[in-house]
């Protein structure tokens, strides 16, 4: 069925991949009477579990401008291997975000060092003022020196969602000093 919706409105999908043996994964959101959002997954295992690295369409990959990917294909194998395949030989602007779903991990530890084990592959990073505090184990993600700890040196942008104030676009200042890009 979704696979045909994105058909009828001009998506390319031929890089999709299908399994016979397991679903898709669903996520239901709700908006708690406080405005904030509440999720409950439907998986285990889901289809997007299961990809293996020998299903990669490397060459799809390499077509594309930016490869964007989020932490929750790291959390289990088969996919964790083919999801940092993908992200080394994309050769493509690697965008990253993090989509912390603490209910899908083992454990809060399992999700930070998961989340931070291919933060320094990515161009671009789109974090959240709750995740920065769940990264830096609760240090005050207002404070820019903080934010400025998750800098590393080929990030080349930092987004910063701050609910429904929108969005802060940080630059780390080595892309603007001296920077050769």
């Amino acid at each position: 069925m979704l696979a045909n919706i994105l058909k009828e409105n001009n998506v390319n999908n031929e890089g999709m991949r299908f399994d016979p043996g397991a679903r898709t994964a669903l996520a239901f959101v709700t908006l708690r009477s406080d405005g904030e959002r509440e999720f409950m997954f439907y998986r285990n295992p889901s289809a997007d579990m299961l990809l293996q690295e020998d299903e990669l369409d490397l060459d799809l990959i390499r077509k594309a401008k930016i490869f964007h990917y989020g932490s929750i294909s790291l959390i289990t194998e088969p996919c964790k291997s083919a999801h940092i395949a993908a992200a080394k030989d994309a050769g493509v602007v690697l965008s990253y975000d993090p989509n912390l779903r603490l209910p899908l991990w083992p454990s809060a530890d399992s999700a930070r060092e998961g989340i931070l084990s291919i933060w320094e592959t990515a161009d671009i990073i789109k974090i959240s003022e709750d995740e920065i505090s769940f990264l830096t184990k609760g240090e005050d993600p207002y404070d820019d020196a903080v934010v400025h700890k998750l800098f590393h040196p080929n990030l080349k942008l930092l987004l910063v969602t701050k609910g429904a104030e929108g969005v802060a676009d940080i630059i780390p200042r080595s892309s603007v000093v001296g920077s050769r890009d």
